[in-house]
């Protein structure tokens, strides 16, 4: 984890003027805080009679204090006020990225970002190097979330002017479960009264030994939903023409000089889940 910088405070410097013999060259050494004061205080400070010296370093600390005081609590203002916002993953394909929103404050504008992850159940935080010091609202945590029965935390944190704000954290995120899978890809080939519909499913972005991409169907029993538009009725209205398991399909008896178009889905019986519709695929039938 990164150390948090304490942030630095420029005070500002008083000129001092040509010097002139004054009363306070009898003051002791014991109150250096007290000497520099007075000379910046200068006339206010030594015109109030009856004041003792101790009296007046008690009132130089106090002030100190004060100054301390709202510094600190400016800075926690701060810290709130650029404080990221709505930490969550975003999946499709297990393409996993973590998405924030910057802070209420105007300084958030400007702010950089520190991203964090781990497996549930660790307790050490690894740093994402690639998302460390970054002005994106998003962090592509793909590779370090492969192993997609996992369940898995991210957080991000904000820095701006010199002052860090805390850390946000994620909801638990399991890719398995939550991945939201992507609809096939679709090709169709027409003949007199008929149309072949060819689909393939949607890969991951994790690969095979040999460089392929996986597909989604090595880790979830899919089934292809296929839907139908006949142009000349409705060109909103889809008929489900087949559910299954078969990347060939073959739509019959449709008629000749009608122009149709085809759309597929993805559906995973296990999580009740289907994807979004494909694009149209339209053909006309001579």
């Amino acid at each position: 984890m990164p150390s948090c910088r304490e942030p630095s405070y420029k005070l500002l410097s008083y000129v001092r003027p040509p010097r002139q013999a004054t009363q306070t060259d009898d003051i002791p050494s014991t109150c250096p805080r007290g000497r520099e004061m007075l000379f910046s205080h200068g006339a206010a400070l030594l015109s109030m009679r009856g004041i003792t010296l101790s009296s007046l370093c008690l009132l130089m600390h106090l002030l100190q204090d004060e100054i301390s005081t709202i510094l600190v609590l400016e800075n926690e203002d701060l810290q709130d006020s650029i404080k990221p916002q709505k930490v969550e993953f975003h999946s499709l394909n297990f393409n996993n990225t973590l998405h924030w929103q910057p802070g209420r404050a105007e300084e958030a504008k400007a702010a950089v970002y520190f991203v964090q992850y781990k497996v549930y159940g660790q307790s050490t935080w690894q740093n994402k190097e690639e998302c460390w010091g970054v002005q994106n609202h998003f962090c592509d945590l793909t590779d370090e979330t492969a192993d997609v029965q996992e369940p898995y935390y991210g957080r991000v944190r904000a820095a701006s002017d010199g002052v860090y704000s805390d850390w946000s954290l994620s909801c638990r995120f399991t890719p398995w479960r939550e991945t939201m899978i992507g609809p096939p890809t679709v090709n169709v080939v027409h003949s007199n009264k008929s149309i072949t519909v060819k689909l393939q499913a949607p890969r991951s972005p994790y690969r095979r030994k040999r460089g392929s991409t996986i597909p989604m169907t090595n880790y979830y029993d899919l089934l292809y939903q296929v839907f139908i538009i006949n142009n000349l009725l409705d060109e909103q209205h889809r008929v489900l023409v087949y559910e299954g398991k078969d990347k060939v399909v073959k739509i019959e008896d449709l008629r000749r000089g009608v122009s149709y178009c085809v759309v597929a889905k993805t559906y995973v019986p296990t999580l009740d889940r289907s994807s979004a519709y494909s694009s149209r695929q339209c053909t006309m039938l001579l």
